[in-house]
């Protein structure tokens, strides 16, 4: 259920329900995913991956993967053209390891085959003799531990101190708290097919959330100019963060460099675990304290992030996890420390809320402890604590934008609650099908929470996105290199073109590196940044396009716009009525621009700083069943208000909604890798579970609409907040069924059966 309409357009213009270009090819079975590539000539790669999480390797020897019938080439450190490093944000990552491995699944070599099977035959001879070493696995020991790494094993220690830490109100409330290492689990694994180019360089069709920032990383291992390497996007099935980084794209082209030849890599999906990056698992502790009715007095808190054996993006993860560690909520005084930490466990970095989400689990549990302690309702302490335009951030940075964070605290209340359990039918109760649950032991409970985060980059990155809009004869064609990763860009970008130009036909040209970066489909950013992009090529060429018209008949150009695809006049004594289609024929329009948002500045050393562009903020609503003797559990209802700035795709916000829900829904009750001596032990979707069609509940979703100064229509990016606050409202419900502390995520069976659930 939900306030949008369920009807929607084939096409349509800003705020209406476009339906998405390839959402029929995709339904079909038609859409062509990465993995689905082929060229004529085409070998197979596959790399070679460490089973320790430290040794050191003594040698490689690749003689007989190169007798195995099939093989072309093995590939290892001593092939590359220099000593280089890649990695998203800092080089710190070997393309293969040579001296060391410092994680299981680090690469060590890559061989090309003529069929898979002989690529895998080829990797399992390849003879490599390690010296295993004691890891370091243990995040808390890490900091005072011989460094792992050249670069230490620290990534990233921040403060932020405001007012006066020790400040105390008479009600004081302490927790620690712990979340566990989540995947991205999408549908469509790692694949690419790199093909070298007779110019020497390479054309790599890849899936990816950052083209030129692939590209870039590429050329520089290969030792080629970045002009030299062309990426284009393959069809992705899902990333959430987890294609930022760069996986097989180097390996592919190395051996299509060394091969001549095409060269195909597809992921399976255990080594799809072991070749991505992973949310971090935190340890939090927390304290608050605050006045008798409620008001938030000081706030501290000690955050600890395991970034695995790379930096990945752990430096950025830090600073949004101890930046909004306190949630939506004014507190004068306050103390918070991040550190993320270089471990032997697989690397983490980008997912769906990045770094935002693991506070927010701590400081919702903290807040409903504080209204507990006050006896004020959970609803109304969080009233009574919003932040609001003009309100300051703990890190001093006055809010210009809106944040609406009363307002959705009061709309996802205002959702209507459920029915009374049916629990006479066994599908309803928690184990479903399972058919385990007493009906008579099953306990309802309702919770909620509060979450919010920035959206774009922060600390000065001088973030920018380019787009081209081409018009002829009413055809608009729109080139930009934002990646489509299921966010629905691909829609948006054609309805700010119909909306600007006023024209029904739109083309979205294939996303490759043959325009400037439109930087990575990540932090909320692509309606914001790409979309501001489009928009501005299109008010280019619409400018043009009114000059010329305005030359022909001899007229101001301020005189005439665009309505209902016609150009008129709006001085009645012309009589200028063309449609687009017809007001230029033969004349080609064409601009290309580029789109930045304003200056931030990084954090000083308190922590203080005017470091982000935007906010945004959602509450959710959760309702839960419970069988506390099996501990069994069922999500019966997930109400939700989320700040949009405004709804450019309603149809498409929705789908963000749920599926954000879904992923926090996993995260609070079943998702989590499991790692044992620095190994995952569950990397499939037999034993990683996610949840089904089955383990969704009812989605009740209010969009909460108060344009943001500044953004392209007023809109803000709406693919993170469903995710943030989801995970503590399941969690707090659960609480509320059980009586029991439950400090962890994801909730296990015997967190609620067994022990005292912290």
């Amino acid at each position: 259920m939900s306030d949008i309409a369920t009807t929607h357009a084939t096409k349509g213009t800003i705020g209406e329900n476009a339906s998405r270009p390839d959402g029929g090819p995709k339904v079909r079975g038609e859409f062509a995913f990465s993995g689905d590539l082929w060229a004529d000539g085409m070998l197979w790669g596959r790399t070679l991956r460490s089973p320790h999480p430290a040794a050191r390797i003594i040698a490689i020897d690749i003689a007989a993967a190169l007798r195995i019938p099939g093989v072309h080439a093995v590939v290892t450190a001593a092939d590359l053209p220099a000593s280089v490093n890649y990695g998203l944000e800092w080089r710190d990552q070997p393309v293969f390891a040579t001296d060391v491995v410092r994680y299981v699944g680090e690469p060590v070599a890559a061989v090309a085959a003529d069929h898979p099977e002989a690529a895998r035959q080829a990797c399992e001879a390849i003879d490599v003799q390690y010296e295993p070493q004691v890891p370091l696995l243990d995040p808390a020991e890490a900091a005072a531990a011989p460094p792992i790494h050249p670069d230490g094993n620290v990534f990233r220690q921040l403060t932020i101190r405001t007012g006066d830490p020790s400040a105390r109100g008479p009600i004081v409330v302490e927790g620690a708290y712990e979340v566990g290492m989540q995947d991205q689990a999408f549908m469509g694994p790692e694949a690419g097919l790199a093909i070298p180019a007779d110019d020497g360089g390479i054309d790599l069709i890849v899936s990816t959330q950052w083209l030129h920032n692939d590209r870039l990383q590429v050329a520089e291992c290969l030792g080629l100019a970045p002009e030299k390497v062309r990426l284009s996007l393959g069809g992705v099935g899902g990333a959430f963060g987890a294609r930022e980084d760069v996986s097989l794209q180097i390996h592919a082209c190395l051996l299509a460099q060394r091969t001549a030849r095409p060269i195909k890599i597809v992921y399976s999906r255990e080594e799809s675990f072991l070749g991505h990056v992973h949310r971090h698992p935190a340890r939090i502790w927390m304290r608050h304290s605050a006045e008798a009715d409620g008001r938030l007095v000081s706030f501290e808190a000690r955050i600890l992030l395991d970034g695995g054996a790379y930096r990945s993006s752990s430096y950025h993860v830090v600073a949004n996890a101890t930046c909004f560690s306190a949630g939506p909520y004014k507190v004068e005084n306050a103390l918070a420390e991040g550190i993320g930490v270089r471990t032997n466990n697989p690397p983490c970095g980008a997912m769906r809320g990045f770094g935002a989400v693991q506070v927010c689990f701590a400081h919702e549990a903290q807040m409903d402890k504080l209204a507990e302690a006050c006896g004020v309702d959970p609803v109304e302490i969080r009233l009574r604590n919003a932040l609001a335009t003009g309100d300051r951030l703990l890190t001093g940075q006055v809010i210009e934008g809106t944040l609406p964070v009363a307002r959705v605290i009061r709309e996802a209340a205002a959702l209507p609650l459920p029915p009374s359990p049916e629990i006479a039918d066994p599908m309803t109760r928690p184990g479903g099908a399972g058919r385990t649950a007493d009906a008579a032991h099953v306990r309802r409970g309702i919770g909620f929470a509060v979450g919010f985060k920035n959206l774009m980059y922060a600390e000065g990155y001088m973030d920018g996105s380019a787009a081209r809009c081409r018009l002829s004869d009413g055809l608009a064609t729109v080139t930009c290199a934002a990646a489509e990763v299921g966010q629905g860009f691909v829609t948006l970008a054609q309805q700010i073109a119909r909306t600007v130009l006023g024209v029904e036909d739109v083309l979205l040209a294939p996303a490759d590196t043959s325009i400037g970066s439109a930087g990575s489909s990540s932090a909320s950013r692509q309606t914001w940044m790409s979309g501001g992009a489009v928009e501005k090529a299109c008010q280019a060429v619409r400018a043009a396009l009114l000059q010329h018209v305005a030359d022909r008949h001899g007229i101001d150009p301020a005189q005439l716009t665009i309505t209902d695809g016609r150009v008129t006049s709006t001085d009645a004594r012309d009589s200028i009525d063309l449609a687009v289609a017809d007001a230029a024929p033969g004349v080609v329009f064409e601009e290309e621009v580029e789109y930045h948002h304003r200056i931030t500045h990084p954090l000083d050393d308190d922590g203080q700083g005017d470091a982000h562009v935007s906010l945004v903020c959602a509450a959710h609503r959760a309702v839960v069943d419970v069988d506390p003797d099996l501990g069994l559990i069922r999500v019966v209802q997930v109400a939700t208000a989320q700040d949009v700035g405004r709804a450019l795709n309603p149809l498409q916000v929705l789908g963000q909604i749920e599926g954000g829900i879904a992923q926090g829904l996993g995260l609070a009750t079943m998702e989590e890798l499991t790692l044992r001596n620095g190994r995952i032990l569950n990397p499939s979707f037999t034993d990683y579970l996610i949840p089904t069609a089955l383990d969704m509940p009812e989605v009740l979703a209010t969009l909460v609409e108060e344009p943001e100064p500044g953004a392209p229509f007023g809109a803000k990016g709406v693919g993170e907040p469903p995710t943030i606050s989801s995970t503590p409202a399941i969690v707090a419900a659960l609480r509320a069924a059980t009586g029991k502390a439950l400090n962890r995520v994801p909730v296990r069976p015997q967190d609620i059966a067994l022990g005292d659930g912290e």
